[in-house]
């Protein structure tokens, strides 16, 4: 049987609220790789801070 994943803050992998870490836990990727695609689009979309903190409200705790 195979767990479900789910989208969560992480508590472990966490600089301020989480949401890269559980970004990274969610698609299996390393914690670095998504933080620097938030810097990428909070930088050239100037969405990146606006969706981080969106998902710092929405996104439940682990």
């Amino acid at each position: 049987m195979s767990e479900s994943k789910k989208l969560h803050r992480s508590m472990t992998e966490k600089k301020i609220f989480g949401v890269c870490g559980g970004f990274a836990e969610y698609f299996d990727v390393d914690v670095t790789i998504m933080r620097i695609i938030f810097l990428i689009l909070l930088f050239c979309a100037g969405g990146g801070l606006l969706a981080y903190l969106i998902c710092a409200l929405v996104m439940p705790e682990q």
